[in-house]
C-alpha cells in the first residue's frame, strides 16, 4: 500500500459500496447517501451481479434514478441459473474485480449478506488488503446462505451486524469485540419513516385497479440451492394453494440462485400472467415494496423480507421450508417447515390471511445509519495500523462490558414517571445508573399530557443515540389502577384528571417503534428494589411508599403480585381505625389518612389556624402554604402537639405494617418516599408492641437508599423482559 493510501488523514476517506441485486440495495442505499452527504468521506460506487440483467429487472436503474455516479459496471454473472453457474460467477468476477479495486484504491470496501457475489468481494478485497465491513453478519438463515455469510465474516476486518443474537454469534466465532457494532439493519431508517397509509396508487400499479389494503396477497419465494428439487415442489404446490384460494396475488420473480428459471417456467406454464386474479413484477421498487408488505393480507414465500420488514408492520406471513428457519421471527410468522401439500399450504393461509400482529422491531429502531457512520468515521482512525486481522479464542459467549464508545452501546431503557405534579423521562442504564433526566410539569388535560410524553420521549432517544445507548424499550410508571398486561390505565387517582380507561401502550409504542410496559407507581417502585435497591436478592419483601399519598408493591416468591383484578398493594387503604378520618378514596380510617403527606398537612393546618403549630426554628413565610414538613419541623423542635401528631401517624402506619406481616409474612418491609427517614423508628417501636413475636424477631423494616425507586422500578421492567427476549 503507497503513502498516499496511509496518509488518510489528510484526505478523504475512501470508502467503496458494491451492489449485486436489488436486495442488498435497499440495505446499502441509506449508507450510500449518508456516506455521499458526508464531506469527510469519497463514496465509491460498484455495480454488478444481477442488477444487469434484464431478466430480473435491470435494477441498476433504482442507483441511476438516486444519482449515484457509479465508479464501475461489471458483468459477473454466468448464465446458467444452476450450481455450475453460481460456481463460475464467483469466478468470473475474482477475475474482473482486482482492476476495479487497483484503480479506485478504496480505505474501506463495505459488503452486505450472504449472497455468491458478496463473497467473491470479501475474497478478492481481503487478497488485496483492502479493509472490509461486512453489514448483516452473524444471522443465521438454514441454507447455503449460511456458509457463504460466516465465510464473508471471517475474510472481514468489521461487522454492522442487526440485532444481539446476531453480535453474540460472531463472538462465538472469535471476531473481535472492538470491531463489532450492533447498528440494527439499515432499512428500518426508511421503513420506520414511510407512511404506509399512501398506499392507492402503489396498490393500483402493482396490484390492480380498486384493490383493498388486506384484501391482496405477495407471493415471493426463492429456490433453495441445497434442496433445488425440493424447493421447486413446494414452489408448484405453492402457486396451485394460491389459485384456489382465489384472491388478487402479487408474485414477484425469484432471485438469480440456481432453480430460478425453473421457477419462472413453472408461472410461465400456469399462464399467470394473463390470470386475472394474479400480477407479476421482476423488481418493485423498495420504497414500493414497503408499502405494499404494510397493506398486504399475507406474505407467502421464504424471503427474509417476510421475517424481517414484515414484523415491523405485524403483516401476516407464512414462511414456506427451511430457508429463513434460523432467522429471529416476530409472532407474525407462521412456519410451514414440511410444506409437502397443497391442503397444508392452504390451511396455512386460511390461517394467516387478513390476521394483524402486533409490530416488532426485531431488527432495528431506525437509527442504524447514524450509528454506522459514526462507526465508519471510527475505522478512519485504524487505517494507519496494520491491517492483519487479529481473532479472538477461546469464544466468548457473553460480554460483560457493553460500554465501548460507538462500538458496544450500553443497553438501557427509557423510564416514565407521570406523577400529578410532574412528569419526568430518563435514560437508564442496566446497571441503575440515570444517564440523563427530564422534567417537565404534568399537563392538566389527556391530550396535552401525551403530546408532552411524546416529545420528551422522541427528545431521550435521540439523546440516547448522543450517549451511545440502545434504547430497549420504554417503562412507565403511573398513579391509579393499571393492567400491565393490556398496558392499560383502568382507573386513575383523584390527582391525574382524565386519566381513566386510558392506553398508554399502543400510540406510545407505534410512534417510538419500541416495546412499552406500563405499571402502577408503587409496583414500579418495587420492582426498582428488587433489581437495583434493598430489595435485590430477597424473594419476598413489600415496597410502602409514604409521601403525598400511601402506596407500594408486594414481591412474593419473587414475584410481584397484580391481584385478581390489579387492586393488589393498595396499601394505603388498609383500615386501621373504624372511625377515623375521611380518605380520598371515599372510606375512612385508612392508614393513608392519617400517615400521608395530605394527612400531614391537614393536621398541620388545624394547628395553625389554632396558633399551636410554630415553635422557635419553624418559619412560615409570608405566603407559604402550611405542609407535612412544618409539623414534622415542630415536632422535631418540641412542639407537644405535633409530636402527637407524628406519633398517630407512627402508630397507624406501624398498624398497617403488623397487618401486612400478619397476613404476607415477608422478609423485610422498606419504607420509601420522603417521609420513610421519618416514620421508620417509630413504626419499629410499633411493631414490637402489636406484632406478634414470631413476626417481629425476624422482619426487618428500611430506608430506601433509591433516590429515584419509581422511575428505576419502570426502567427495571424493560431491562427485565427485554433482555430475555430475542430484540
Amino acid at each position: 500500500m503507497d503513502t498516499e493510501q496511509l496518509n488518510v488523514k489528510n484526505r478523504k476517506m475512501r470508502v467503496c459500496v458494491a451492489t449485486c441485486n436489488r436486495a442488498d440495495y435497499s440495505k446499502l442505499a441509506p449508507v450510500m447517501f449518508a456516506l455521499r452527504d458526508d464531506p469527510d468521506m469519497e463514496l465509491q460506487v460498484v455495480v454488478m451481479g444481477s442488477h444487469l440483467i434484464d431478466d430480473y429487472g435491470s435494477t441498476y436503474r433504482m442507483i441511476q434514478q438516486d444519482e449515484f455516479e457509479v465508479d464501475g459496471f461489471l458483468h459477473t454473472i454466468v448464465r446458467g441459473e444452476d450450481e455450475a453457474s453460481m460456481a463460475e460467477s464467483v469466478g468470473l468476477a475474482l477475475v474482473k474485480l482486482p482492476d476495479v479495486l487497483v484503480r479506485l484504491k478504496p480505505d474501506l470496501l463495505i459488503v452486505h449478506g450472504d449472497r455468491f457475489d458478496a463473497l467473491s468481494l470479501a475474497t478478492c478485497a481481503a487478497l488485496m488488503n483492502v479493509r472490509i465491513l461486512h453489514i448483516e453478519g452473524g444471522e443465521v438463515s438454514g441454507t447455503i446462505d449460511d456458509s457463504i455469510r460466516h465465510s464473508i465474516t471471517k475474510l472481514s476486518h468489521y461487522h454492522a451486524c442487526c440485532t444481539d443474537r446476531a453480535r453474540r454469534r460472531l463472538l462465538s466465532m472469535c471476531e473481535d469485540n472492538d470491531h463489532i457494532l450492533l447498528a440494527g439493519c439499515p432499512t428500518y431508517d426508511k421503513l420506520l419513516s414511510c407512511n404506509e397509509k399512501n398506499y392507492d396508487n402503489v396498490l393500483s400499479k402493482w396490484v390492480g385497479e380498486g384493490v383493498k389494503p388486506k384484501d391482496f396477497i405477495i407471493a415471493l419465494q426463492h429456490p433453495v440451492t441445497t434442496d433445488i428439487k425440493g424447493s421447486l415442489k413446494m414452489f408448484d404446490l405453492m402457486l396451485d394453494a394460491l389459485l384456489e384460494f382465489n384472491v388478487k396475488t402479487l408474485v414477484l420473480f425469484p432471485n438469480i440462485d440456481a432453480g430460478s428459471k425453473e421457477m419462472t417456467r413453472m408461472i410461465r406454464l400456469r399462464g399467470l400472467e394473463h390470470h386475472p386474479n394474479f400480477s407479476l413484477a421482476k423488481h418493485v421498487p423498495y420504497d414500493q415494496f414497503i408499502i405494499l408488505l404494510a397493506n398486504t393480507g399475507c406474505l407467502i414465500g421464504n424471503s427474509s423480507a417476510g421475517i424481517r420488514e414484515a414484523g415491523a408492520f405485524g403483516t401476516p406471513v407464512i414462511n414456506l421450508g427451511n430457508r429463513q428457519i434460523g432467522r429471529e421471527a416476530g409472532e407474525n410468522v407462521l412456519h410451514v417447515r414440511d410444506a409437502d401439500t397443497k391442503g397444508k399450504i392452504l390451511h396455512a393461509v386460511n390461517l394467516q390471511f387478513q390476521k394483524q400482529f402486533p409490530c416488532s422491531y426485531i431488527y432495528g429502531d431506525g437509527h442504524a445509519v447514524q450509528r454506522i457512520m459514526k462507526f465508519i468515521h471510527k475505522i478512519k482512525n485504524d487505517l494507519e495500523k496494520p491491517i492483519q486481522k487479529s481473532f479472538i479464542f477461546p469464544p466468548m459467549k457473553d460480554t460483560v462490558s457493553q460500554d465501548i464508545d460507538h462500538i458496544l452501546e450500553t443497553q438501557s431503557a427509557l423510564a416514565v414517571d407521570l406523577g400529578g405534579t410532574n412528569l419526568r423521562v430518563a435514560i437508564v442504564s442496566q446497571q441503575g445508573e440515570i444517564l440523563h433526566k427530564m422534567s417537565e410539569l404534568t399537563p392538566a388535560t389527556y391530550e396535552q399530557r401525551m403530546d408532552l410524553l411524546v416529545r420528551m420521549l422522541v427528545e431521550a432517544t435521540s439523546k440516547a443515540v448522543e450517549l451511545s445507548c440502545r434504547i430497549l424499550g420504554i417503562g412507565i410508571s403511573t398513579g391509579g389502577r393499571v393492567n400491565p398486561h393490556e398496558g392499560m390505565v383502568l382507573h386513575s387517582t383523584k390527582i391525574l384528571e382524565e386519566w381513566s380507561s386510558i392506553d398508554l401502550r399502543t400510540p406510545i409504542s407505534s410512534k417510538l417503534h419500541l416495546p412499552v410496559w406500563v405499571d402502577n407507581d408503587g409496583n414500579c417502585a418495587a420492582l426498582g428494589e428488587k433489581k437495583f435497591g434493598k430489595g435485590k436478592g430477597s424473594e419476598d419483601f413489600i415496597t410502602l411508599i409514604v409521601g403525598t399519598g400511601i402506596g407500594g408493591g408486594i414481591v412474593l416468591n419473587n414475584e410481584l403480585v397484580h391481584g385478581a383484578n390489579f387492586c393488589a398493594a393498595e396499601l394505603g387503604h388498609i383500615t386501621v381505625s373504624m372511625d377515623g378520618p375521611d380518605c380520598m378514596c371515599g372510606s375512612s380510617g385508612c392508614v393513608e389518612s392519617y400517615a400521608s403527606g395530605i394527612a400531614l398537612q391537614r393536621e398541620a393546618k388545624k394547628l395553625h389556624d389554632a396558633d399551636e403549630l410554630l415553635v422557635p426554628g419553624v418559619h412560615l413565610r409570608e405566603g407559604e402554604e402550611v405542609t407535612g414538613k412544618h409539623v414534622i419541623q415542630a415536632a422535631q423542635l418540641g412542639n407537644k402537639k405535633a409530636e402527637k401528631v407524628v406519633e398517630t401517624a407512627c402508630e397507624a402506619l406501624g398498624l398497617a405494617v403488623c397487618t401486612l406481616l400478619h397476613t404476607v409474612n415477608p422478609s423485610h418491609i422498606i419504607l420509601c418516599g420522603h417521609l420513610a427517614p421519618h416514620y421508620v423508628d417509630g413504626v419499629r417501636e410499633v411493631i414490637q408492641r402489636r406484632a406478634l413475636p414470631s413476626a417481629a424477631s425476624s422482619i426487618q423494616i428500611m430506608v430506601s437508599d433509591l433516590e429515584e425507586p419509581a422511575l428505576l422500578g419502570a426502567a427495571s421492567i424493560v431491562l427485565e423482559y427485554a433482555t430475555r427476549r430475542i430484540y
